[in-house]
């Protein structure tokens, strides 16, 4: 994927209220896919098959068995692998919770809001996946959706930071 003109100075410059940061990104590499059948899920797997230390997820929908397998294989090379999941996830038709965590796979569930809405992957510090994109087949292959992949050590500081008090409330699958 090209380079996005991150270059046209993207200025990722969040309001001054006291839950935002300021976050200027400079020369930052950048991957744009939009659903349907955009290659976000290929994208995804992409990234995930590259990771070396770390992978740490939070999603609110998470049924996809391609992206599943990948955090698996992830885990049984030895990255670190860590899942936050909406309460949503815990059970049902699919969910990919119990699947990960039979696979030796920390997960966990975030009930302490209505909705965990997030769809958010850091890998190895240094990588950023977020966008509206559901770890889904229906995200794929039939909904409007997007994902943005940023090579920022510094976002993913910031969302690790967001990751670590979620898991803080959050209980183990």
């Amino acid at each position: 994927m090209k380079r996005l003109a991150l270059a046209l100075g993207v200025l990722l410059i969040l309001s001054a209220s006291s839950w935002a940061y300021d976050l200027t990104l400079h020369d930052t590499k950048a991957e744009v896919y939009f659903s349907p059948r955009g290659g976000c899920t290929e994208a995804l797997v992409r990234h995930l098959e590259r990771a070396e230390r770390s992978i740490y997820v939070q999603a609110y929908s998470f049924t996809s068995p391609t992206i599943t397998q990948a955090l698996i294989g992830a885990q049984a090379r030895g990255v670190e692998v860590e899942v936050i999941l909406d309460k949503s996830q815990s059970r049902g038709q699919g969910a990919a919770g119990t699947m990960l965590r039979d696979a030796g796979v920390k997960v966990f569930i975030d009930s302490a809001h209505a909705i965990a809405h997030n769809k958010v992957m850091l890998i190895d510090g240094r990588t950023l996946v977020t966008g509206s994109f559901n770890f889904t087949k229906a995200a794929e292959n039939s909904n409007a959706e997007n994902l943005v992949v940023l090579e920022s050590p510094e976002a993913v500081g910031l969302y690790r930071e967001n990751y670590l008090k979620h898991l803080e409330h959050s209980l183990g699958l």
